[in-house]
């Protein structure tokens, strides 16, 4: 059995610019693959963040709900005791109309001016904390209408979204096996090469069109443009390395960006 050919004789077998078409058809590809990623990065972000809006809108409401229910058991157990306090002004009152003497009359004074003094304190704080209920009840139900604006947005968006993400989802995944089949095609050298600078600048492949990269735009040696006109090699742009490669006069392809 003879042994399977390595690397080195696959590229010999296959020229340049067979490589180069195969490279122009990734290029097409990863393009396409960036483009559809792009959509769904766009997708998933305007129903992330529509329900996140939600879910902090329903959190704070909420909270408010809760701290408005708080503020008003408060205040309804200071008006208890304001109540109360009334009731102990009305017994001290009537300590003081049957003193006895001074020294009772002037300490039953004095405890009447001190429950009037508490009963203001509780009414005052009842006060309060009822003009505290109304603003927080307003602002609750400024919240409770921007979380129906955010839930219609989200009910009108959701599903067109989610049905777009997944026709985008199995676009990608055709495109994922196209590439993968014609990655299988290009010796593992160069995919390596090309994958190398992919990685690092988002494209790996661009022209050189009168000895300029197309890329970067740097003008290219001269002995470097006469190597990539022959054809005989796949050279890098010595500025950004991208893969360069002389286009045919019939060729259409596009020519990558910086």
């Amino acid at each position: 059995m003879r042994d399977p050919p390595d690397d080195k004789k696959e590229t010999q077998r296959l020229s340049i610019r067979d490589q180069i078409a195969s490279l122009e058809s990734l290029a097409r590809i990863d393009a396409e693959l960036r483009r559809l990623d792009e959509e769904l990065a766009q997708d998933r972000g305007t129903l992330e963040k529509l329900q996140a809006e939600r879910s902090e809108l329903e959190e704070r409401i909420a909270a408010d709900r809760a701290r408005i229910q708080e503020m008003e058991k408060l205040r309804l157990d200071l008006v208890a005791e304001a109540r109360q306090m009334g009731s102990q002004v009305e017994k001290s009152r009537e300590k003081l109309t049957r003193a006895r003497n001074e020294r009772e009359a002037n300490a039953a004074q004095r405890e009447v001016e001190e429950l009037r003094k508490l009963q203001r304190d509780r009414e005052d704080e009842a006060k309060k904390l009822g003009t505290l209920v109304e603003e927080a009840k307003k602002s609750l139900a400024e919240l409770t209408a921007q979380l129906e604006v955010v839930s219609t947005e989200l009910a009108e968006k959701e599903s067109p979204l989610s049905s777009h993400l997944g026709g985008i989802a199995k676009e990608r995944e055709a495109k994922a096996k196209e590439r993968e089949a014609i990655a299988a095609t290009i010796p593992q050298l160069t995919l390596r090469r090309y994958e190398q600078v992919r990685q690092r600048k988002g494209t790996a492949l661009t022209q050189a069109v009168d000895g300029i990269c197309q890329a970067c735009h740097i003008s290219l040696p001269p002995m470097l443009v006469q190597k990539l006109m022959r054809g005989d090699s796949l050279d890098q742009c010595p500025s950004c390395k991208r893969i360069l490669y002389w286009p045919l006069p019939t060729a259409t392809s596009p020519t990558a960006e910086p």
